[in-house]
């Protein structure tokens, strides 16, 4: 079996590809877009900077390059500069250390070219072979010999020489004028004489010896090169080979279904570090590819080209689903051919134009002791944060940012196969991850009755509405319906755990989406949200945790698995897998991408129990699959969006002021608009203002509720909607079942037992969208 062979660029092509590149303990691998040209392999963090902005460049020429296992290599000039790089599979690693070996080849015949020109003698030409260049060695050594010998006789003969001359110009000193003075002048200048000519000899040995050496020295190092380029190769060629063996092994033992010359399982077998299969490409007209695995759970390997070369009659049953080759009509494009409602045969209607900038965040330093200083004496839980911590938008706000990507859930109203459609609901799950990345700051909390509706009809066909319904614990429902045959519901309520170094957000509550024309009914919940370096250092974020999708009405699921990032590990960071299986656990799809970039999936044609044992102690399935189909692409961030809390183009809209929306909406929320336009300190101090009127309307409820039921003693809480440190009332998966202690009624959501999963929950009661467009405002609470 033999590597895939990689098309690779001719040396004086410039290859380009994104590759992941180790930075430091902290930040792990970051991805970098890399560039390699006339011998010099460049770096830059985005392709965009291509222009103006070079993070790093190594010349080849001089440069050592290692391949350490199935994605990663190592390049490095010898100490001042290296590299350790990690490609996305082990095929891509092979194309680029096949670009960077032709790139260094000619780079260094270029450096050879130019310093041989300035040689007297010429280098012995290649066909020559390793005999004739091992004998010109042995030639130039023994030469060399005989110089340093010369140079040894010549240091005797400078000692002998000069001592002599010294004690004559000692003599001479003594000497007095007279007979003897002539006979000890000639004598000084024979020995005079001798030093000179020994000193001269002495000279041009050193001469000779020098340029003989710098004559050669070039051509040692050339030739060492040689030699070390070609023990790394052999290296990398004998690891190659002892990885397909231990493949083939794995395969034959595991997977015997699978015929070696056909299949190769794409793992390794270094315990928790994933790698890429090895696929044979000896057929051009078939081309397979390996789906991205979960190591702890199952191994997949590319189909058999028989599911290639079926004909039409043979694969009916599966022509509309993900997996079919490129050859077939994609799945969109069958949806939009019948469906008569296609946008190519509506009116196209002007829509609002949308900001697409807000005020550049203002760069104010953070003073811990002015927080801290007027929070001596208090409560824990009675002390307000400062906007310096937040962002401008509300958890409201933050919670319609997940249809950001809603084109999933329309293109999977359009699918006849309900497992088709859980690949497009699994992906929308995913999506709603993407814009958290970079998002360090706090959203504000909202106020309790808070609303926010999000009216995308016209552009995207679609509207949403969310209430902040309680503050103990602190829950927000959503509700989302489109005219393209979906509705999103959920209620989330949101719990946290204080580290030390890090914040975990724990998300409870389901999620639903139902499916108008099939009713096919899905549900899941979100997976913890883990902020790191809460005390010293940069924040970041990252999402870990299992989710199952389940569709209420087939049966179907699909387990996802987002992967914790570690600092050690050498997998691709926020890395997803998936399984999606019928009723009877049988898979169909394969699903795997990062939460941050995009997903794919690939059809599963035949699954095996077999491959290396997991950590449990179990066979691990292999599954092979036909090539991966994109189900969903991040979309580049706004220019500028780092100066603008690294908001989406749906996030830059949001607080977007409008006309005919609710009182209670989070576009007029006073300290919010302030923090937006950089007025910091008056939004604190508005802040503050409505906290403390959140406070008395709470106390007020409370006396209501107290003369009606007549308790013994009257209790009291920290406001509503303060950003607080909430050490006693921090939800838990029991409190929030158990119920919410507000003594509110929400305006548009009511609480029921939600008929599928059994938990309390708030649902849609409606006249929302009926009372805006009446213009009836006059029941909603004064809250700002």
């Amino acid at each position: 079996m033999s590597e895939p062979k990689a098309p690779t660029p001719a040396p004086g092509d410039t290859y380009k590809g994104w590759l992941f590149k180790w930075t430091n303990y902290i930040k792990g691998y970051q991805r970098r877009w890399f560039v390699l040209s006339n011998g010099l392999l460049s770096y830059y963090r985005t392709q965009a900077e291509m222009g103006h902005t070079c993070r790093g460049t190594i010349n080849l020429a001089t440069a050592n390059i290692a391949v350490e296992d199935s994605c990663n290599f190592v390049i490095s000039n010898g100490g001042t500069q290296t590299y350790h790089l990690k490609a996305s599979s082990e095929v891509e690693r092979q194309r680029w250390i096949t670009a960077l070996e032709l790139a260094k080849a000619k780079a260094f015949r270029m450096q050879a070219e130019s310093d041989d020109s300035g040689d007297d003698s010429s280098p012995p030409a290649a066909g020559q072979g390793a005999g004739s260049r091992n004998s010109e060695v042995q030639s130039t050594l023994r030469t060399l010999g005989s110089k340093v010998e010369d140079l040894s006789t010549c240091n005797d003969l400078i000692a002998k020489h000069g001592s002599a001359l010294q004690r004559s110009l000692s003599e001479l000193e003594g000497v007095r004028l007279g007979g003897e003075t002539s006979e000890k002048i000639r004598q000084v200048t024979e020995r005079a004489t001798l030093f000179r000519i020994t000193s001269n000899a002495m000279i041009n040995a050193c001469r000779d010896f020098l340029s003989l050496a710098q004559a050669h020295s070039k051509r040692w190092q050339k030739a060492l090169q040689a030699e070390r380029e070609q023990r790394v190769r052999l290296e990398e060629t004998l690891e190659q080979l002892a990885k397909q063996h231990n493949h083939l092994e794995r395969a034959f033992r595991g997977a015997t279904v699978l015929p070696a010359s056909q299949s190769n399982p794409a793992i390794d077998s270094k315990g928790p570090v994933p790698g890429k299969g090895d696929v044979s490409d000896e057929d051009e007209e078939n081309e397979f590819f390996d789906a991205c695995e979960d190591v702890q759970e199952f191994i997949t390997v590319p189909a058999d080209p028989k599911y290639h070369r079926r004909s039409g009659s043979n694969v009916s049953g599966i022509s509309s689903e993900l997996g079919m080759d490129d050859g077939t009509t994609s799945l969109d494009e069958q949806s939009l051919a019948s469906n008569p409602e296609s946008p190519q045969s509506q009116e196209v209607v002007p829509v609002r134009k949308r900001r697409t900038r807000i005020p550049d965040k203002p760069n104010y330093s953070l003073n811990l002791w002015s927080i801290m200083k007027n929070c001596i004496g208090k409560e824990l839980s009675k002390i307000p944060m400062p906007v310096n911590f937040n962002e401008p938008l509300s958890m409201l706000q933050r919670l319609s940012e997940d249809l950001e990507y809603y084109e999933l859930l329309d293109r999977g109203a359009k699918c006849q196969s309900s497992l088709e459609q859980m690949c497009y609901v699994a992906a929308f799950t995913v999506s709603s991850y993407s814009t958290t990345v970079h998002r360090t700051g706090k959203p504000f909390n909202p106020l309790l009755g808070e609303t926010f509706e999000l009216d995308r009809v016209q552009e995207s066909g679609y509207r949403s509405i969310c209430e902040q319904v309680s503050h103990h614990p602190p829950a927000a429902a959503h509700h989302a319906i489109s005219e393209r045959g979906w509705t999103l519901r959920q209620e989330i309520a949101l719990a946290s755990k204080f580290r030390g170094k890090y914040l975990s957000i724990m998300p409870l509550g389901s999620i639903h989406c139902i499916f108008e024309k099939s009713n096919n009914h899905y549900t899941w919940k979100k997976v913890t949200t883990t902020v790191h370096n809460i005390i010293v250092g940069k924040l970041w974020i990252d999402q870990s945790g299992e989710i199952d999708v389940v569709n209420h009405r087939t049966g179907d699921r699909c387990h996802l698995k987002f992967a914790p990032y570690s600092y050690f590990s050498r997998d691709v960071a926020r890395k997803v897998t998936g399984v999606v299986t019928d009723k009877d656990g049988k898979a169909h799809y394969v699903l795997s991408g990062t939460w941050d970039e995009k997903m794919e999936c690939s059809r599963v044609m035949q699954s095996t129990r077999g491959g290396e044992n997991g950590a449990d102690g179990r066979q691990k399935t292999v599954y092979q699959t036909l090539k991966a189909k994109e189900l969903w692409k991040k979309t580049p961030l706004p220019e500028g969006a780092e100066n603008m809390y690294y908001f989406s183009t749906l996030a830059l809209t949001l607080n977007e002021t409008e006309e005919g929306i609710a009182p209670t909406d989070s576009r007029r929320r006073p300290d919010q608009r302030l923090m937006e336009q950089g007025r910091w300190e008056e939004a604190n101090a508005e802040k503050q203002r409505l906290e403390e009127k959140q406070r008395t309307a709470r106390r007020e409820r409370e006396r209501e509720a107290n003369r009606s039921a007549n308790p013994a003693e009257e209790g009291k809480e920290p406001a509503d909607g303060a950003e607080e440190v909430e050490i006693a009332s921090e939800p838990s998966e029991t409190t929030y079942k158990s119920g919410h202690q507000d003594n509110y009624k929400p305006m548009w959501f009511e609480r029921q037992v939600d008929p599928m999963t059994g938990e309390p929950t708030h649902i849609y009661s409606g006249g929302y969208w009926e009372a805006k467009e009446q213009g009836s405002w006059d029941s909603c609470p004064d809250i700002f």
